[in-house]
């Protein structure tokens, strides 16, 4: 009575790969941001850090991923480190547990003064914090 017939519609043609492309953009876009925003600092503060531990050794003030502050006292072959936190207390660590480095040493040949056109390293956080305070 009241019902019609309905009749199916004839698809139109498909628009080829552009529409494909279109609908893909936003999250093509997404991942480039991503890219330059989170994934390439990180893996560049990573490969500082690797740089960072290889090049520890015997004498540097290191702060263990724990908090615990102490001087390398033996570079094992290896990932092993011995690091001394007081007198006569030595821990042995894993060189990957080193979160920083807070005091470098002087490499063995060199003397106590820096020659002309070399600097002296760099001060730790503390160190420089201290200085800012006008404390010793």
């Amino acid at each position: 009575m009241f019902v019609s017939t309905a009749y199916a519609q004839t698809a139109a043609p498909a628009a080829g790969g552009t529409d494909m492309i279109v609908q893909f953009m936003p999250l093509i876009l997404i991942f480039i941001v991503f890219y330059f925003l989170l994934i390439r600092p990180q893996q560049k503060k990573m490969k500082e850090h690797r740089a960072m531990l290889e090049a520890v050794r015997r004498g540097d003030r290191v702060v263990t991923g724990g908090g615990i502050i102490g001087t390398v006292t033996n570079v094992g072959t290896g990932d092993e480190l011995t690091v001394e936190i007081a007198d006569n207390v030595k821990v042995r660590c894993l060189r990957s547990t080193i979160s920083a480095v807070l005091a470098k040493t002087e490499p063995a040949g060199k003397g106590g003064t820096p020659a002309e056109g070399e600097t002296k390293p760099a001060e730790g956080a503390a160190g420089g914090l201290a200085k800012m305070f006008g404390r010793k």
